[in-house]
């Protein structure tokens, strides 16, 4: 059984045009790979925090066969320029909003500014699309805080029956062995 393909879409408008490298993707790479996804440095797209220029780069991503989940880290807080939710909404399907519930929760447990972030996930062309928050210790613990139920939604949008109890198992597997 092949492990699902991840994307990550960096949204920040320093990385972006230079100013400062990311430090969010390649951690969530390794919270990735340890999560049971196929992940890699290739599978890194940054944009700015333009909603126009998020929602093209997530269609983009969309339009190819894989990956299965695609994270985007930054742009769910209040500033002015964090539209990284109102994109996701364009493209979305189906919201999942239990997913931004749980990050929440789990965040809050480590900081009461978690209370600000807008993240989402849910559904777009049979795929599970997630926001992140920006800072890279933010990205990873919220990742881990869904990483199960990711793969369990993944497994169900991959399934033509929809079947739960297979896609449950699959979910809680332990990892293949090196």
């Amino acid at each position: 059984m092949s492990l699902p393909l991840a994307h990550v879409v960096v949204v920040s408008d320093r990385a972006f045009s230079g100013v400062r490298p990311d430090e969010t993707a390649p951690l969530l790479i390794q919270a990735l790979r340890a999560a049971r996804f196929a992940a890699d440095p290739a599978e890194v797209s940054i944009v700015s925090d333009d909603q126009d220029r998020i929602v093209a780069c997530l269609r983009s991503v969309l339009a190819r066969p894989e990956p299965r989940l695609i994270l985007t880290t930054g742009g769910t807080g209040v500033a002015v320029r964090d539209v990284t939710p109102e994109a996701t909404r364009t493209i979305l399907e189906r919201e999942l909003p239990g997913l931004g519930e749980a990050m929440r929760a789990a965040s809050l447990k480590v900081t009461p500014l978690a209370a600000a972030s807008r993240a989402l996930g849910g559904v777009a062309a049979g795929r599970l699309v997630v926001n992140l928050p920006g800072s890279p210790r933010g990205a990873v613990e919220c990742f881990e805080a869904i990483a199960v139920v990711s793969r369990h939604v993944i497994d169900l949008l991959s399934r033509e029956g929809g079947d739960c109890r297979q896609a449950r198992e699959a979910a809680f597997a332990p990892p293949p062995r090196s």
